[in-house]
């Protein structure tokens, strides 16, 4: 008789129209691979409150922008806290999975970040810009954010919208974590082509900007997204910390590195499942 292995809800939205990036692609391989170790079912994020009694823990990835379905977001996370459900990434994620707001709380502690504000204010603490980048607080994938003149942003700053100069980076980089091992960089080098990756050799001094923010959002386990843009003066400034559902771009990678990670992520879930 087989050993009983466990049983994992996989969260994704494979019908989301992402810009220039294929969600279904990643999970479907995903999901092809962890099935060697895991028996597995895959739902939509709007059916994973009513379907994860059924499972021994549930695993969200590619699962799109929390916006799109809040309500629904809200009942799994309600539901997987007071059952105790073991979720991957964890729910104690202090990056994009709580909001945008930590970006406000890195601003104040002088850490290495796009400047942010959130009240009328404090815009005056802001470097002094001729556009201004405006997004919502629980904003992801771009959805709401606006590039606006200096002489509009006051009419448009408060609420739930945060505020950031515009930066004319050199180009985006993103480093890769799970649990917190670094695994891979990737950038764009051409910065109106986000999505357009080629692998990247980090410096030490890159690593550590990226393992700063790793260490400070104190996930011990899952998949952690390090964005990055790299400023006119050299230095790197976070753009976000996404601890949700990052994609990975696996596709630009070759195929010794996509085995890595794979191995990394298997390894990391069997860990994570064990301390359960």
């Amino acid at each position: 008789m087989r050993t009983a292995r466990p049983r994992v809800l996989y969260v994704t939205d494979l019908a989301y129209p992402a810009r220039g990036r294929r969600y279904c692609d990643e999970d479907i391989f995903l999901t092809s691979r962890l099935r060697e170790h895991l028996d597995l079912a895959l739902c939509h994020p709007r059916d994973a409150a009513a379907l994860m009694d059924g499972f021994d823990a549930v695993v969200v990835r590619n699962s799109g922008p929390v916006l799109g379905y809040q309500d629904a977001y809200d009942a799994f996370r309600e539901r997987a806290t007071a059952t105790g459900k073991p979720v991957y990434n964890p729910l104690t994620g202090r990056g994009d999975m709580a909001g945008k707001g930590y970006l406000l709380d890195l601003t104040t502690a002088g850490r290495p970040v796009i400047p942010t504000v959130g009240r009328p204010a404090d815009l005056h603490l802001l470097p002094a810009a001729e556009r201004y980048v405006v997004k919502p607080a629980l904003g992801a994938d771009s959805m709401g954010l606006r590039v606006v003149p200096a002489g509009e942003v006051s009419a448009i700053a408060g609420g739930d919208v945060l505020v950031q100069p515009y930066i004319d980076f050199s180009y985006e980089v993103s480093f890769y974590f799970v649990d917190h091992d670094f695994q891979y960089a990737l950038h764009a080098p051409h910065p109106e082509r986000r999505w357009q990756l080629v692998p990247y050799e980090p410096t030490p001094d890159d690593l550590d900007f990226a393992r700063g923010f790793i260490e400070w959002n104190t996930l011990a386990h899952g998949i952690q997204r390090v964005d990055a843009c790299r400023a006119p003066d050299g230095a790197l400034l976070l753009v976000e910390l996404e601890d949700l559902n990052p994609y990975l771009s696996l596709d630009a990678l070759d195929d010794q590195a996509r085995e890595a990670f794979l191995s990394a992520l298997t390894a990391s879930l069997r860990r994570f499942l064990r301390t359960r």
